[in-house]
């Protein structure tokens, strides 16, 4: 007998052993929690029926295989990958504990099958940002999916109720933005909240990996970039070692890692490594002895930048790299008698605006020459440089929301947005509401320019955050900001969120992340520590 999950293309079909009660799964649909209709799925997924009819799953026979006909199978490195991921997330070790594999049981689930319809052959590829979610990586979600249908009873034994999804994500873009340069994270910080991000569904880590106060990425081209830069040139960089590590680690998860490397401001780590890289500040006819943004007079510059964008290419697979190009302060470049001069010869007078989009043109150049597209912060687009047809534009400043997401897309760009979702702004209580109350599409758009939304992204920026309290901080809040990129627009319900959000925060927790409690509450399986 068998009863399924479909997810659109992707179907996750469970066989129990021959005997077993068996009801049809549309023949009525009731609660299975009091709580929630739905449960403790997060993020909800677009079509959801529960039935009544449970079955027992046990470790000693329960298995994940390929179902006859799929398109993958065993030498899909990726899915055999997961299997046995989701495998250990239901049931632990218990499977080395020398249980042996035994007949099911009346009632009880044998086998997850899984079968994957798409004729995509490439599966251990990494995913991109034209992949279609609803065949390419739908397994990732689908089996998060079945892991969060599985409940425990008093006495620790596992079910799950004949279950019919169908699912797919409401946003192709769904980003976690995490800064490694205002305080250094280790590998294993990072790599718990890429597993944080596959539980809740987001496919993008952008990883704002260098700025102002440290460059910890450790180039091999200029080594003397992290060398001089980082916050320590051993014990406090990314090494090529751990860039891929963390790419490997996303990849298996169905996460894309977009990099930003932000330009020509919040460079002032860049110029501690490479000389005459920043635009020296005069004070009067003198140098201060400080120095601004990039220096774009200079054909050094974009030497340094060639090569420097050409690794970049060649390390991060993705098919995008998010260049910044926000937050420019004109007054050192207002203040450099050798840029005033420039200006006046290139006919720009005192438009610093204008030096910044030259700037910017060039960066633009040298990064679609290594076949990428760009990612920029709207300031870029704000102050009228001349883009590519494929940028992506990042609106993150709240004013004027609504007015700018209508400029940019209504100028054809493909835009994703960050403004509501600025998580290390912290308050007292359950500050999740407002950013599941967030609409993306919140603007006077025409359908085109909807379209042109293709999600958003959660950015936790680390002047008040490490190691030791970035996880916490970012979870479940960010989970909020996961289920408005995913479910139907019309999943608001506050409560039932709550509801749903309190018991997957306890699966996280189960699940070894320390994720802060949204109010009130325990978990039957708190959080142990590291």
């Amino acid at each position: 007998m068998l009863a399924g999950l479909n997810f659109a293309t992707l179907l996750l079909s469970v066989a129990v052993c021959q005997g077993s009660q068996y009801k049809d799964i549309n023949s009525e649909t009731v609660s299975v929690d009091q709580g929630s209709t739905y449960g403790s799925l997060w993020p909800l997924p677009q079509q959801v029926s529960l039935s009544e009819v449970s079955f027992k799953l046990s470790s000693s026979s329960f298995r994940v295989v390929d179902a006859e006909g799929s398109s993958a199978g065993p030498s899909c490195n990726i899915l055999q990958n997961a299997y046995r991921r989701y495998y250990e997330y239901l049931f632990g070790n218990a499977r080395k504990t020398g249980h042996f594999k035994r007949k099911a049981a009346r009632s009880e689930l044998s086998e997850l099958q899984v079968s994957i319809t798409s004729g995509d052959s490439d599966c251990d590829g990494y995913p991109g940002a034209t992949s279609d979610e609803s065949c390419d990586q739908m397994y990732f979600t689908g089996l998060e999916t079945f892991s969060q249908l599985v409940y425990e009873d008093e006495y620790g034994a596992k079910s799950i109720n004949s279950s019919k999804i169908v699912d797919f994500p409401r946003f192709q873009h769904r980003g976690i933005l995490l800064d490694t340069s205002r305080h250094f994270l280790p590998i294993k910080v990072i790599l718990a909240n890429l597993e944080a991000m596959a539980m809740n569904k987001f496919n993008v880590f952008h990883w704002h990996i260098v700025d102002d106060p440290s460059f910890p990425y450790l180039s091999r081209t200029f080594p003397q970039l992290s060398q001089m830069g980082a916050y320590h040139p051993y014990t406090h960089v990314y090494t090529p070692g751990d860039v891929k590590m963390i790419i490997e680690f996303a990849r298996l998860r169905g996460i894309r890692v977009v990099p930003e490397f932000d330009t020509p401001g919040h460079t002032q780590s860049w110029g501690k490594g490479q000389k005459d890289l920043l635009t020296p500040c005069y004070s009067g006819s003198t140098p201060s002895g400080t120095f601004g943004p990039v220096n774009p007079i200079l054909n050094t510059t974009y030497d340094f930048m060639n090569l420097l964008f050409k690794e970049i290419s060649e390390v991060f697979p993705d098919a995008y790299v998010h260049l910044g190009g926000d937050e420019v302060d004109f007054n050192c470049w207002k203040s450099n008698p050798d840029i005033q001069k420039w200006m006046d010869e290139h006919g720009l007078g005192k438009d610093y605006a204008k030096l910044e989009s030259f700037y910017i043109q060039k960066l633009l150049g040298i990064v679609a020459a290594t076949k990428k597209g760009s990612m920029i912060w709207q300031e870029v687009f704000d102050n009228g440089v001349k883009l590519p047809a494929d940028a992506v534009v990042n609106v993150w400043m709240g004013s004027g929301l609504q007015g700018e997401m209508f400029n940019v897309t209504a100028a054809g760009f493909t835009t994703i947005l960050s403004a509501p979702w600025y998580l290390d702004y912290i308050s007292y209580g359950q500050d999740w509401q407002r950013y599941y109350k967030a609409e993306p599409l919140d603007f006077k758009g025409s359908d085109a320019q909807n379209k042109l939304v293709i999600g958003g992204e959660a950015c936790l920026w680390g002047e008040f955050v490490d190691s030791t309290n970035l996880t916490p901080r970012l979870w479940p809040r960010a989970s909020a900001v996961g289920e408005r990129l995913w479910s139907a627009k019309d999943v608001t319900d506050i409560n039932d969120a709550y509801s749903r959000l309190s018991k997957h925060r306890c699966r996280m927790v189960e699940r070894g992340i320390p994720a802060e409690p949204l109010f009130t509450s325990f978990c039957r399986h708190e959080y142990k520590g590291n």
